[in-house]
């Protein structure tokens, strides 16, 4: 789906009710109760729990009002803190306001008490409510000093955050004096930019959107922007049924660069991703001496042995002759990078064959660190070329810190993808994969608990089995739903290992998993 600017969102909500004759009460009602939900299914006993909302005078505060409703039909406790003046609450806000205190239980005027004392510990759960996408201007007064008090929390608690952190500018990311450090965001209808764009990121903690009732079609025809949301719903054209005449021919062939002495794993990951992905057959060129390795590994894997240096890593020699034109006869995706070293002769190499460019090339890892220093090379004119940098080695391609990476994430990831003439996938939270053309999907999908070894090298196995079943005819919608592939991998693995004990290798046991939800998801049950 397309992200939407806040004057976008108001208008979907507009001709909701104007076109489509949902009353904006109900909208406020099914925002309220989809937060309600989503803190039933993410936070256990949720009778036992300490649940404080945070409610403004606007209807950011309203869906907060309906969010305690909720909650308290869910068998839960919540205190209410209204941060102004109710007689300022107006429209459905205030008709919300009233069901609650009809609910019988008491709501706190914090103008009137003049303070909000709060033990912001304890496993306390927080419903921030207090500004939403409408605000413009630094936030100030007693409302800045409630969002300081919640940031300075204690790490057992947790806050939810209503359609968007309070404080951040729906449309830039920016910080307007101040602004809630959530651990949980729940949108609706469709993201918006300042949820991902400057700040946003660090601000919203793990994103989630949620429908209330306004037709999908809306948000098509509304937005303006470039900038969509990596969901499933973007990548149906990937989920139809195989022919039953089908044969291995059909779903292409790729070829895995990757490999070195005592890096052997990640060639095994990258091939066996591409293989879990779809793709016909699998090819690993590797040095000579970690081919056995690789061939023991993964029997459905085919492999061909590639010149060594004295280190074990890929030689120059490889070019002599059309050995490597050989090898990439008949192949319709190339992978480079996992596990090559940085070794002098293996750079040269990497440098020489990503310069050819003769079938759809992904580049990762160490390939990416090839051209540190040189990344004007990685501009061609002809070829197609995606590289998958994580945010430390998009700056020491850039010649930047990672920090000012991910300060502006969407930002440096287009204008390098102009530079270089190739699709630029950053990795990281809401990984980012920008076109040339100035479009770029936002990822859905995806935990912190991926931040591990390895996990990289799978992402690029998927990309290149999915590029060699389905071409390049549209090849960022393809990367991109790879890119959510491997996220919901990641997710399904996670729901059943946990964050820390989470390895590269469970993503790619969980791939058939996840190609199964999003069959579901896409309406193949």
């Amino acid at each position: 789906m397309k992200i939407l600017t806040a004057t976008e969102m108001k208008e979907v909500d507009r001709l909701t009710t104007a076109r489509y004759r949902v009353p904006s009460l109900t909208l406020m009602e099914n925002a309220g109760r989809s937060v309600a939900e989503f803190i039933q299914s993410r936070f256990p006993n949720l009778e036992r729990r300490r649940i404080v909302v945070l409610c403004g005078k606007g209807n950011n505060g309203g869906d907060g009002f309906v969010v305690a409703r909720h909650l308290k039909k869910m068998g839960a406790k919540p205190v209410v803190y209204l941060i102004g003046d109710p007689r300022q609450v107006k429209g459905d806000a205030a008709k919300n306001l009233k069901r609650w205190k009809k609910s019988g239980t008491i709501s706190f005027d914090v103008e009137a008490r003049k303070g909000l004392s709060l033990p912001l510990s304890g496993h306390l759960i927080v419903v921030d409510a207090l500004l939403g996408t409408g605000v413009r201007g630094p936030v100030e007064g007693r409302l800045r000093e409630v969002i300081r008090s919640v940031n300075e929390r204690d790490p057992t608690c947790s806050v939810v955050s209503v359609d968007i952190p309070s404080g951040l500018h729906a449309d830039t990311g920016d910080v307007q004096g101040v602004a809630i450090m959530a651990d949980h965001t729940i949108t609706f209808t469709a993201p918006k930019p300042g949820l991902i764009l400057g700040a946003g990121g660090r601000h919203v903690g793990h994103l989630t959107v949620r429908q209330i009732g306004s037709p999908p079609t809306l948000v098509e025809e509304t937005g303006k922007g470039r900038l969509r949301w990596g969901e499933a719903a973007e990548f149906i054209a990937f989920g139809l049924p195989r022919k039953a005449a089908a044969n291995k021919g059909d779903y292409g062939h790729a070829l895995v660069v990757a490999g070195s002495v005592g890096k052997s794993g990640a060639a095994v990951l990258a091939s066996w991703a591409a293989l879990r992905a779809g793709v016909g057959l699998v090819t690993v060129a590797t040095p000579e001496p970690v081919l056995p390795i690789i061939a023991a590994h993964t029997p459905e894997i085919m492999t061909e042995p590639l010149a060594a240096t004295k280190a074990g890593t890929i030689s120059e020699r490889c070019l002599e002759g059309s050995l490597f034109a050989t090898l990439l006869a008949g192949k319709r995706a190339l992978a480079v990078g996992p596990g090559l070293s940085t070794q002098d002769e293996t750079q040269k190499f990497v440098r020489v064959i990503v310069g050819q460019r003769t079938v759809p090339i992904i580049l990762d890892a160490d390939g990416l660190n090839a051209f540190v220093g040189r990344a004007s090379a990685l501009k061609h004119s002809e070829g197609m070329l995606s590289v998958t940098p994580h945010p430390g080695e998009m700056a020491r391609l850039l010649g930047c810190s990672a920090k000012e990476v991910q300060a502006r994430r969407v930002e440096v990831a287009l204008q390098a993808a102009a530079e270089w003439n190739a699709i630029v996938i950053l990795k990281g939270s809401g990984t980012v994969i920008a076109s040339p053309d100035g479009h770029a999907f936002i990822n859905s999908t995806g935990n912190p608990g991926m931040a591990t070894g390895g996990t990289g090298d799978v992402l690029t196995g998927i990309l290149a089995g999915l590029t060699a079943q389905y071409g390049t005819d549209d090849w960022p919608r393809l990367l991109a739903f790879g890119v959510c592939l491997h996220g919901l991998a990641g997710d399904i693995a996670y729901a059943e290992s946990g964050e820390a004990p989470l390895m590269a290798s469970d993503l790619i046991r969980a791939i058939p998993r996840a190609y199964r939800q999003f069959y579901s998801e896409c309406g193949r049950g």
